[in-house]
């Protein structure tokens, strides 16, 4: 239909939201994503994007962060956000 695909915005708000998250954790640490939403506000056609991912709350084994990604003009185009688990010892080994 000529816009990018919303699973691009999606992608990319994960992977700055799973940095922010990952920011968090000490080595012996990992997490996973239990829960992701994303809301769309505008199309794109062409632009320079912009995802910025931040911890809003990192609990000992749940966190919450949230991601808007914006265009050139600091344009508000989707925001994300998710709920993330931490893992610890067996659970997080290989990860």
């Amino acid at each position: 239909m000529g816009t990018l695909h919303g699973g691009i915005l999606c992608d990319i708000g994960d992977a700055a939201m799973g940095l922010a998250f990952a920011s968090t954790l000490s080595a012996e640490e990992s997490f996973t994503t239990v829960e992701l939403k994303i809301n769309f506000f505008r199309p794109v056609w062409k632009a320079q994007l912009k995802a910025e991912g931040k911890v809003i709350q990192r609990g000992r084994t749940i966190g919450y962060v949230e991601c808007n990604v914006t265009d050139e003009n600091d344009r508000l185009i989707a925001k994300l956000n998710s709920t993330c688990l931490v893992l610890q010892g067996k659970k997080a080994a290989g990860r």
